[in-house]
């Protein structure tokens, strides 16, 4: 036997059956990377065409552009596999081997022999690609296998030449199902059963006398993992340099490798988990993922529920700016045939996109995906994986019986417990308080008592029979300590409520029925009488101290004269026992910042721009119709809320007083602080994140929308629309509105003005 070669024990022809969305160095799939200071990613879009994206490093390569721009007459591609600074593919028409290197160069990089050749698989390694013979698209896709080297250039360009280092005879009596390839190795499943290595450094594998079946595979550098048949775990031969411990009891539908790590999707919730010279605090959370691909310094997916490419460093040291496409991406590869058990057929309506009806370039071709068992935490599947759909995954908050209780039901558990201990509490200290006030109160009665009947020389009867005995007359309910205040009522259905029913409506102020609370006070959801419900923010100590009966009786004034669409308008007051209560129209929805940052349903890009707009209407009537003028003073995400259309209201806001010196300097404020949550609506990240670098949002977005990369601030937590420029229009109005100087910034009208016209120019689907 060849010296090159090293013989794998056979097994089971279907021990090497692999998942086609495995991708990765040495490894074929809808996604890949080309690996070196130049290397760059490629994936195969989503619009049916199956077109290539590619996106590089411009850490290294300052004047590469955003999107890699390739000769316009280079096919689409059927499968992708990378190597050392180029990246290798299948047509998806001819079925004919295709590389290239980041310049688009294809020159030579296919010997002019195998240019003729149909092919089924490829696989790129460091400085040699091996493909197996067949069309690409038949079902019965064994073959024998061609290699070829591909050699740098000193200039930097690239050659090609049959090699004589992954040929010999002894090969060519085999024919192949799949193969990978990595630095000076390649190994393939035989039809026969088993598998076979050769290369320079196929010894260095050490994975003779392999006896577990492998149905994943994919090769690094110098190692390999694959998934194994059985148990679905990983298991790693080679240098374990690259591949440190790899995780044991965590089952896999699909392995990618990088230079020093191997990431895979796992079976239960298609999330990511690497190992190896890796830092996995990186890994996006909450997101599942159908294909992945690293190299050196990036790993890049394509997410389960929208398509959308998402990037990510390896390591927080890299310093590497790789900024993918704002594009949808093919989640697997397009096969004939049926998929089989495990599987499901994936369905483009399924990421809402009107336009799409299939990801393939022929109607009889499907992408295979594999189904999700389970579901991130704090989720739970709400339907199961069919035949053309993955399963549903629900937020468990909306657990309501047993089919989700046992996931939900730690979580759940743990958050009972944390109320019910926080309930206790509270309720110690009440019960503690009051009992301690009661006790202190009648001690002070019984005191007062003694007095009043030793001072009496009358021969009345005492007004008590004892220290605990109620008054024989009630006081009268209308009669106050403090009455009411007297303002012209609010016009409309508004009213002055008494104590008593708003009490009764708020459950006696009881924390449950909190919805929030902030420097003025609290808001509680009330119950009318009538059925209507209603926010009632009654004032705290603090506010009641320093504001006199006049300033609420004043503001009271121009609070009954705001009514407005897009803001939350009041309904009335009351102001017995010295209490300042305001109650407003209830906004069901909650506050915008709880959709883009507190868990509850993230809101469409249709949405966001509507909110964008009505918000901005809101505030523009605040500062040009209302008289005086009401400038906010404090617009940001949480004082948004949301009415039961899903409209825009603005809430909490200030007011300016005539005698105010700088309207225009708190106008501008208003604008600036607008733009902050336009920015918000745009990327999804907080005002301020410790967990980011830099932590505010203005000093991360504002560079890169002045250096014309507004696209990677989008948030890609919600699957984008086809057409992105409305998006990248908001990041400008955004910007104008964030400018240093004052004077530079548009006003509130002309802002409502450009996001009305954005909302009827473009609607996003």
């Amino acid at each position: 036997m060849n010296t090159l070669f090293i013989k794998i024990t056979f097994f089971h022809l279907l021990c090497f059956i692999f998942l086609k969305s495995a991708s990765g160095f040495g490894s074929m799939g809808p996604i890949s990377a080309a690996f070196g200071k130049n290397g760059f990613f490629c994936a195969i879009d989503a619009s049916g065409k199956q077109d290539v994206i590619c996106w590089g490093n411009k850490t290294n390569n300052p004047s590469l552009p955003d999107v890699l721009n390739y000769p316009t007459d280079v096919p689409s591609m059927a499968a992708l596999s990378g190597g050392d600074g180029f990246l290798c593919g299948i047509l998806s028409n001819t079925s004919q081997a295709f590389c290239f290197d980041s310049m688009g160069s294809r020159s030579d990089l296919v010997p002019n022999v195998y240019k003729p050749n149909a092919y089924s698989h490829i696989a790129a390694g460091r400085n040699h690609v091996c493909a197996i013979r067949g069309p690409y698209y038949s079902e019965s896709d064994w073959g024998s296998v061609d290699c070829w080297d591909i050699i740098r250039k000193s200039n930097g360009t690239f050659v090609s030449r049959e090699s004589s280092l992954f040929y010999n005879q002894y090969t060519s009596s085999y024919v192949f199902k799949k193969i990978v390839s990595g630095d000076g190795f390649s190994c393939g499943g035989v039809k026969d059963g088993g598998i076979l290595c050769w290369g320079p450094n196929s010894s260095g594998l050490g994975i003779s006398g392999l006896s577990e079946n492998v149905h994943a595979l994919t090769a690094g550098i110098d190692s390999v993992c694959g998934v194994l048949e059985e148990s679905s775990e990983v298991k790693c031969w080679g240098s374990n340099v690259s591949f440190g411990i790899p995780p044991v009891g965590v089952p896999f539908v699909s392995l990618a490798a990088g230079v020093e790590h191997f990431c895979g999707i796992r079976q239960d919730n298609h999330g990511i988990m690497c190992w190896g010279n890796y830092n996995s605090s990186l890994i996006p959370k909450g997101s599942g993922f159908l294909a992945i691909a690293s190299s050196d310094f990036i790993t890049c997916g394509i997410r389960e529920g929208d398509l959308v490419l998402d990037c990510w460093y390896t390591n927080i040291s890299s310093k590497v700016d790789y900024d993918p496409p704002l594009q949808l991406c093919s989640p697997g590869l397009c096969t004939p045939g049926s998929c089989g058990e495990g599987k499901f057929s994936f369905n483009a309506s399924l990421i809402n996109e009107a336009d799409l009806i299939n990801l393939c370039v022929r109607k009889d071709l499907k992408i295979c995906s594999p189904c999700g068992v389970n579901c991130s935490e704090g989720f739970f599947p709400s339907s199961s994986c069919t035949e053309n759909a993955d399963r549903v995954c629900t937020t468990c908050s909306l657990c309501q019986n047993t089919s989700c209780s046992d996931v939900c039901k730690l979580q759940i558990s743990a958050e009972l417990k944390q109320q019910h201990q926080h309930q206790m509490r509270q309720l110690i200290i009440i019960v503690g308080s009051s009992a301690f006030g009661f006790l202190f109160c009648l001690a002070g009665l019984c005191l007062l008592i003694r007095m009043i009947s030793s001072k009496s020389k009358e021969g009345g009867k005492n007004q008590f029979a004892s220290c605990i005995r109620k008054p024989e007359k009630e006081t009268d309910a209308n009669t106050d300590l403090h009455p009411p205040v007297s303002v012209t009522p609010c016009p409309g259905e508004a009213q002055v409520f008494r104590l008593s029913e708003l009490k009764d409506a708020t459950n006696g102020f009881k924390e449950f029925n909190e919805l929030g609370r902030g420097s003025y006070g609290f808001v509680y959801k009330a119950v009318l009488p009538d059925g209507r419900q209603v926010a009632v923010k009654r004032a705290n100590a603090a506010t009641i101290i320093h504001t006199n009966s006049r300033e609420f009786e004043m503001e009271l004034e121009i609070l009954c004269s705001v009514r407005h669409s897009n803001i939350v308008n009041l309904l009335g007051y009351c102001a017995e026992m010295g209490e300042r209560i305001l109650v407003y129209e209830l906004m069901p929805h909650g506050t915008l910042n709880d959709h883009l940052h507190g868990g509850l349903s993230p809101v469409s890009w249709n949405l966001r721009l509507k909110i964008a707009m009505q918000a901005a209407k809101g505030i523009e009537y605040l500062h040009k119709e209302v008289s005086p003028p009401i400038v906010h003073r404090d617009v940001k995400s949480s004082n948004i809320l949301l009415d039961a259309d899903w409209g825009a209201r603005i809430a909490d806001f200030g007011l300016l007083t005539p005698n105010e010196k700088d309207l225009n300097g708190d106008v501008h404020m208003d604008v600036y602080n607008f733009g902050i949550v336009l920015l918000e609506i745009l990327s999804g990240r907080k005002v301020y994140d410790r967990d980011c670098t830099p932590p505010s949002i203005v000093d991360w977005a504002l560079p890169l929308i002045r250096q014309g990369k507004a696209a990677v601030i989008i948030d890609r937590y919600v699957a984008l629309p086809r057409n992105v420029e409305p998006l990248l229009k908001l990041a400008e109005i955004a910007e104008q509105a964030l400018r240093e100087n004052p004077a530079e910034r548009p006003d509130m009208s002309q802002l409502a003005l450009l996001l009305e016209q954005l909302v009827k120019d473009v609607m996003i689907s």
